[in-house]
This record gives structure tokens, C-alpha cells and sequence, in this order.
């Protein structure tokens, strides 16, 4: 089978979600046989490099102590939430920082930036870490790590490794890995899947999904309608309305 038709092959099956990452034929062609190998990891594997990537993410980022006033409300905040998909933990921190945002990696490390927290009520923050949590549990996260791996770490990185390489990386390496997970953008469906998911899961709790439609007509509000740092599509005023029409057609307020 020759190199093109591989890549083709890629594109239109086991990695939709680089293409959807505007990783073009030629990009997996310019990846060989290192763009199959990251295809080809386990789930351990990418679990054990999104590991390293979050370490890394936390000693770069003012994590809030277990006493500061983030860390005790976040405790709080995800009582109720799931503490574990598919038999991993997921873990709970803010980050000190003043930007708007929160991610999920698929080892289940997910962060929540104390921006957010100051911007939004407790009942606003649970529905987007549920959000956040959709993510894992839908396998979006995973998909997004291994489209950043791809992009970030490069032809050697990946070509060299049987199983090794991918758990020593250095913090250059480490650091551009983080950087595309963090600037890949998930697609309309995955986004409107984890606002469902969200929504799903509120509601399973007894609680009401509207925090997660104010949490975003917030976002739209401080970037002028035009989406926010975590949603660029559909916008974050579009998801709100989506949200206050599933409430009034199952009769929820």
C-alpha cells in the first residue's frame, strides 16, 4: 500500500478527529510511519504521556493550595460529580490564574482556572466541569491528545519509540505536546455532546441544567457574542439558547 493512500486511509478512518484539526494529507504524509505509531497507542500509553504533560502543566501554572479558598469551593463544587471514568480517577485542581478556562486531559487530570471560578456561581462551575467530564467520558479528550501528540512531537519523537520514548519526554517536548492539546478545538458535535452529557448528568443528580446555559450566556456576554476562550463553535450564545429549549421541551425550568 504506498504512503498516499495510507494517509488517506487515516483521514477517513481511524483519525477523524486530525482532520477535523485542520491536519491536512499532507501533514500525515509528512509524518510516515511515526503519524501510524501514534495512531496505533493504547490507551495506557497516551493515559501514561498525558500524565507527564499534566505534571508539567501544574509546575508551570500557580497551583491553588488544598486550604485556598478555590480549592476548599472546588471540593465542594464536585461533590456529586463522577470521581472516576472507566476505572480512572479523575483529578480535581485550580489553577491560580486569571484567564477564563478549564480542560480535561484524558488521564483524567482536569483543571479549572480560578478566572472562571470568580466569573461564574458554584451551580455555573459544576456544569462546566461536567462538561469537562463529557469530554473524557466520550472520548474526545483522548482524540485531542492524540492529535496534539501528532502535531507537536515530531517524525523522531515518535518514530523512535517502541513503548519508551513517549513516557521519558523532555520539558521542551512536554511543553509543545501541552500547548497544542490546549489550542486544538473540539468540533461543534463533540462540543454539543459534552453540553448534553453536562446536561444529562445535572439533571440525574436532581439538579437543574440552567447554570450550564447562564454559565454560557456569561461567556457570551464578556466576549461580545462572539464565542469565548473555550468555544469558538457554535457560540457560547447559540449553546445557551440549545440548552433553554431541551429545559422547555422536557418541561424543566
Amino acid at each position: 500500500m504506498n504512503v498516499k493512500l495510507t494517509a488517506t486511509l487515516l483521514c477517513s478512518t481511524l483519525f477523524l478527529g486530525a482532520c477535523a484539526n485542520n491536519m491536512s494529507t499532507n501533514d500525515l504524509l509528512s509524518l510516515g510511519t511515526s503519524g501510524v505509531q501514534a495512531l496505533t497507542l493504547t490507551d495506557g500509553q497516551l493515559r501514561d504521556t498525558a500524565n507527564q504533560s499534566c505534571a508539567q502543566m501544574d509546575k508551570a501554572n500557580n497551583m491553588a493550595p488544598a486550604n485556598s479558598k478555590y480549592s476548599q469551593r472546588l471540593n465542594n463544587i464536585k461533590k456529586g460529580l463522577p470521581s472516576s471514568i472507566d476505572g480512572v480517577p479523575l483529578n480535581f485542581q485550580v489553577y491560580q490564574v486569571r484567564d477564563i478556562n478549564a480542560w480535561a486531559m484524558p488521564n483524567g487530570c482536569i483543571r479549572v482556572y480560578s478566572g472562571l471560578m470568580d466569573l461564574m456561581t458554584d451551580d455555573e462551575v459544576r456544569g462546566v466541569l461536567g462538561h469537562e467530564i463529557g469530554h473524557v467520558q466520550l472520548g474526545h479528550s483522548k482524540n485531542r491528545f492524540r492529535v496534539a501528540a501528532l502535531a507537536s512531537l515530531g517524525r523522531e519523537v515518535l518514530a523512535k519509540s517502541g513503548n519508551s520514548t513517549l513516557t521519558n519526554l523532555n520539558s521542551s517536548e512536554l511543553g509543545n505536546l501541552s500547548e497544542k492539546f490546549l489550542n486544538a478545538q473540539f468540533s461543534q458535535k463533540q462540543e454539543s455532546d459534552a453540553d448534553d452529557y453536562s446536561y444529562t448528568l445535572l439533571t440525574s443528580k436532581g439538579l437543574s441544567p440552567k447554570p450550564l446555559a447562564t454559565s454560557f450566556e456569561k461567556l457570551s456576554k464578556l466576549s461580545g457574542g462572539k464565542g469565548s476562550v473555550f468555544d469558538s463553535h457554535p457560540g457560547s450564545d447559540k449553546r445557551a439558547k440549545r440548552i433553554y429549549e431541551r429545559m422547555a421541551k422536557e418541561g424543566k425550568k
